[in-house]
């Protein structure tokens, strides 16, 4: 397992400088040239994540404005109200009229997003994401970890609940999130090697949470009701362990069925503690949201981005390129949250 991400609580500030100009995107190894905000610093960075609301994302604007505090610049995050791919897309044209240096962005459909990005980078304005390894139109996508090992993390903590055996399915938040279904993929291909004893589901393989956990948990049941010899349930989305694990309590089936997944700390020790879910899996969503900022920060400067890069953010001091890509940079930043642990880590 890769080091554990300590996670001490991070302040809340704003912080406020105007300056606008433009930069010359680039792949990897390569630097921008800081024309945008003069190579002053003084630059505009906005993070557009998936939602305004779900709790992931407002724990990832806790490191968006630690970051704005560190540098003094104006760093802010603006996303949709809700998770839509039209919705966010409008967000960011938004952004490039205003004319930010840098746009960041969790993608919620890679593919629906090319073309408002493509216009931003044309613009002259940085773009950097994380959860869009798949991404064309970003000049770099930060990824906490590798997502076929995550995906492997993941099933090694799902296939300990079934006993090493047994059916299961697995649950991303979006058919169109490139990360949630690498990690599935990964989970999956790590299961049938290490795993032999437990079987993909062959009728319904993947199913899909919308990002949201009530439907996460009505999908849950139906499989459940569906398929009764179904004995776990991979979830990608912090959504998705959580509706699952409130499903197998309804229908009687603690014990008998089980989960593992993604989900945040305090939201889900409940669940940890009564031993609806053994264990879920994470990285810091704030430290996420400091280092795709810090990225931008050094394009911007002209920084050359090469492998080993440092952003500054604990998970992420020491970035590698995934093999065989220029964009894609990897961190070491999971962890395991457990009963033990869950009160220990601050959000």
């Amino acid at each position: 397992m890769k080091p554990t991400l300590a996670t001490a609580a991070l302040v809340t500030a704003s912080a406020c400088a105007l300056a606008l100009g433009a930069c010359t995107p680039g792949g990897g190894s390569q630097s921008g040239t800081g024309a945008r905000g003069g190579g002053d610093g003084n630059y505009t960075i906005a993070v557009v994540p998936k939602d305004a609301t779900n709790p992931w994302f407002v724990r990832m604007e806790t490191g968006v404005q630690k970051y704005a505090a560190d540098t003094g610049m104006n760093v802010f995050q603006k996303g949709p109200a809700e998770t839509d791919a039209t919705l966010q897309a409008q967000v960011i044209q938004d952004l490039i009229a205003q004319g930010v240096d840098a746009i960041c962005v969790v993608p919620v459909d890679p593919g629906a997003i090319e073309p408002v990005l493509k216009q931003a980078m044309d613009a002259g304005i940085v773009v950097v994401t994380h959860e869009g390894a798949s991404q064309q139109n970003t000049m770099y996508d930060i990824e906490a970890f590798n997502n076929n090992e995550y995906g492997a993390f993941i099933m090694d903590n799902l296939a300990e609940a079934m006993g090493e055996e047994g059916v299961y399915t697995t649950m991303v938040g979006h058919v169109t999130n490139a990360s949630h279904n690498e990690w599935a993929d990964g989970a999956v291909a790590h299961q049938k090697e290490k795993y032999p004893k437990m079987t993909l589901l062959e009728a319904e393989p993947r199913v899909e949470s919308q990002d949201n956990g009530e439907t996460a948990y009505q999908t849950a049941k139906e499989v459940l009701k569906k398929y009764p010899e179904v004995k776990g349930i991979l979830g990608t989305s912090s959504f998705d362990a959580p509706g699952t694990a409130r499903a197998i309590d309804e229908l009687g089936l603690k014990g008998k069925v089980f989960t593992a997944g993604t989900g945040m700390p305090a939201a889900n020790a409940q669940i940890l503690k009564d031993g609806s879910v053994s264990a879920l899996t994470l990285w810091d969503p704030a430290n996420a949201g400091y280092a795709m900022a810090s990225l931008a920060t050094k394009i911007l400067k002209g920084d050359t981005i090469e492998d080993g890069v440092n952003l500054g953010v604990e998970g992420y001091e020491n970035m590698h390129f995934s093999p065989g890509s220029t964009k894609v940079l990897e961190g070491n930043g999971w962890l395991k949250i457990t009963q033990d642990n869950v009160d220990s880590l601050g959000f």
